[in-house]
C-alpha cells in the first residue's frame, strides 16, 4: 500500500494520512499560489455576503453568481432585513439558476440568522450545533453547511464537494462510493487539530482551481499537472 494512505479498519479504501494531504495541499500551493477565498464584492458585509453567495452557488458558475449578488447589492444593503423585505427577490437573482427556488432558500436562511441574532451570538455555537441548524434550513445540505460554518465563520471544516471526490478518486485516495460525510469526516480525522480552519479553506479552493484548469472532468491535463508525481492516475498515463 502507498506510504501516503493508510487502510482504515472496517473499509475497503486506503485512508490518506497528514503527511500526505498536507503534501497535496503543498503541491497545489506551488502551482497555483494563494487563492484568497471567498470572493466578495462588499466590503461593508463580507461575512453575510457569504452566506448569500454560497446558497446561490449551489449549481450555478460563480460568473453568475457574482451578477446576482451585484443585483441585489444595487437593491439596497445586503443585509438580512433587506433581503427579507424585497418584493421581486426572485428576479434579482434570476442569473443565479433556479432563481425562485433560490429565493425561498435565502429567505429560509435570512430568517434563521435573523432570529438567532446575528453574528454574534451564531458564533457562540459549537460547530457540531451550526452545521446541523444549518442543514435544518430548507434547502441547505451538507456542502452548502460546510462552507457556510469554513468561511464565514472560520470552522475548520472539509468541503467534501464533487471537485473533491473526482480528484481523489483518481489520485488513489477514494474509490469507494461518494458519500458526502464518510470523506469530511477522513480527511478531518487524519488532519485532527493539527490543521486549521485557514488550512481548509485553501485546501478548498485550491482543489476547485485544479480542477478547472488541469483535473478536468472529461480529459484531465496530466501532462501539466502538478499532482502527476504522485497521483496514481497522472503515474498511469505516464507510461513505461
Amino acid at each position: 500500500m502507498s506510504s501516503q494512505a493508510e487502510k482504515l479498519p472496517g473499509t475497503a479504501w486506503p485512508s490518506p494520512t497528514a503527511e500526505a494531504i498536507v503534501d497535496f495541499h503543498d503541491r497545489l500551493a506551488a502551482a497555483y499560489g494563494p487563492q484568497h477565498w471567498w470572493p466578495i464584492q462588499d466590503d461593508a458585509n463580507p461575512r453575510f455576503e457569504i452566506l448569500i453567495g454560497a446558497v446561490l452557488t449551489q449549481h450555478t458558475a460563480w460568473p453568475n453568481v457574482d451578477i446576482a449578488i451585484s443585483a441585489l447589492r444595487e437593491a439596497g444593503p445586503l443585509n438580512p432585513e433587506t433581503i427579507l423585505a424585497h418584493d421581486d427577490l426572485p428576479g434579482l437573482i434570476r442569473r443565479a439558476g433556479p432563481h425562485r427556488i433560490k429565493a425561498e432558500r435565502l429567505r429560509s436562511l435570512c430568517r434563521w440568522f435573523v432570529e438567532r441574532g446575528g453574528f454574534e451570538a451564531i458564533e457562540a455555537l459549537d460547530t457540531a450545533t451550526l452545521c446541523r441548524e444549518l442543514r435544518s434550513l430548507h434547502g441547505i445540505g451538507p456542502e452548502t453547511a460546510d462552507v457556510i460554518a469554513l468561511y464565514a465563520f472560520h470552522r475548520p471544516r472539509f468541503v467534501a464537494d464533487a471537485y473533491a471526490f473526482r480528484i481523489f478518486e483518481r489520485y488513489g485516495w477514494w474509490p469507494g462510493s461518494r458519500r458526502y460525510e464518510r470523506l469530511r469526516e477522513t480527511i478531518e480525522t487524519a488532519l485532527g487539530e493539527r490543521a486549521t480552519a485557514a488550512f481548509y479553506d485553501e485546501l478548498h479552493a485550491l482543489i476547485v482551481a485544479h480542477a478547472k484548469q488541469r483535473c478536468h472532468k472529461q480529459v484531465p491535463d496530466c501532462a501539466r499537472c502538478a499532482l502527476a508525481a504522485t497521483c496514481a492516475h497522472g503515474r498511469g498515463q505516464a507510461g513505461p
